[in-house]
Parts: structure tokens; C-alpha cells; sequence
């Protein structure tokens, strides 16, 4: 009787974990997107002459999610193979959507000559 509390407890502190990882992969890839988006793109656009101005942080998600991207791949594929964490990412439908947006958060400055967002 006192092995199932406990294996629960277990599997509620095992859910926790997961949880602060995710919470914190999250916060990492904003903050460095943020910087990247701050002081790279801005001056990869202005130099083919698209101002960066409007809604900015449009582009700084486009930015973290493509860095958040590259981490999964990197990590999934090549570090920890055998992890069901990065299996279930890498095979989610939805994940690979909002990559498809981030590629075009990204690049749509550069077709129509200006920041949209």
C-alpha cells in the first residue's frame, strides 16, 4: 500500500522535472533570441536597407524558435538519441508548423523589402 503513494510521488516529481526543463529551455532560447535579434538581425536587415521598426518581437520569436529548433535537431539526433523527450518533439506535427512560421518570420523582411510585422 505504501509503495503506491509513493511511486506516485515519484511520478508527479518525475512530471515536475520535466516541467522546469521545459520552463527553462523556454526562458534560455528567449533571452538569447532576444540578444540575437537585438544586436544581429537588426543589422543584417538595416544593411539591405529594411528598418527595424514595428512589432519586433514578431522577429524575436521567429529567432528563438528557429535557435529552440536547431537545439532539438542537434540534440535529438546526435547527443541524446535515445530520449523520448526529444523523439516525441521531433515527431509532433505542430512543431515543425511553427518552425515552417519561424523560417518565415525570418525571411519574409527580406522579400518584401521592409519589417511587416
Amino acid at each position: 500500500m505504501w509503495n503506491t503513494v509513493f511511486l506516485k510521488g515519484d511520478e508527479v516529481m518525475q512530471g515536475l522535472k520535466k516541467d522546469v526543463v521545459i520552463l527553462l529551455e523556454s526562458i534560455v532560447f528567449l533571452a538569447i533570441g532576444l540578444l540575437l535579434t537585438v544586436n544581429v538581425a537588426s543589422k543584417i536587415y538595416e544593411s539591405f536597407g529594411i528598418e527595424f521598426i514595428g512589432n519586433v518581437w514578431v522577429n524575436w520569436f521567429g529567432v528563438s524558435y528557429f535557435l529552440f529548433v536547431l537545439y532539438t535537431v542537434i540534440t535529438g539526433l546526435f547527443i541524446m538519441k535515445n530520449t523520448i523527450y526529444f523523439k516525441q518533439r521531433l515527431k509532433s506535427k505542430f512543431f515543425w508548423f511553427l518552425f515552417i512560421g519561424s523560417i518565415y518570420i525570418i525571411s519574409i523582411p527580406f522579400v518584401k523589402g521592409e519589417n511587416p510585422f
